[in-house]
């Protein structure tokens, strides 16, 4: 499991004073960071070899802009070409929302899945497992 500390800024709030529903997409998209970097470790977009299939969010309590969230990203599955991430989002202790992706490697000149290599897997397994948790 990877852990990440986001700050809120001030545009991540609405007209109600919390944190909108739509910042959470993006916090949990920067905090998967580390593991895009499994991939390619540059991030160089000429390199990039991962799609995003399926992104859920539960919100589960408001969050406010003044005090920082943690993200834990984990991998609750590894398949061939693709893995189920899992994130969970705590603000003071209390978890705040609770998010799952699909991501798929991907060969863009083939436009189609590829196997996820086996080093990479390796990798992986190391720093997202879910034993972690």
């Amino acid at each position: 499991m990877v852990k990440m500390k986001i700050f809120p800024r001030f545009n991540d709030t609405d007209a109600l004073g919390h944190i909108n529903n739509a910042s959470f997409a993006s916090w949990f998209e920067e905090a998967r960071r580390p593991l895009f970097k499994v991939f390619v470790p540059d991030l160089d977009p000429k390199k990039w070899n991962l799609i995003i299939a399926r992104v859920e969010i539960d919100y589960l309590s408001q969050a406010s802009f003044s005090k920082e969230v943690e993200i834990n990203t984990w991998l609750e599955k590894i398949g061939n070409s693709s893995m189920i991430v899992r994130q969970d989002a705590f603000q003071e202790g209390v978890i705040i929302a609770r998010g799952k992706s699909v991501m798929v490697s991907f060969d863009y000149s083939e436009q189609k899945s590829s196997p996820i290599p086996d080093s990479v897997k390796k990798v992986l397994e190391e720093k997202f497992s879910s034993a972690s948790v």
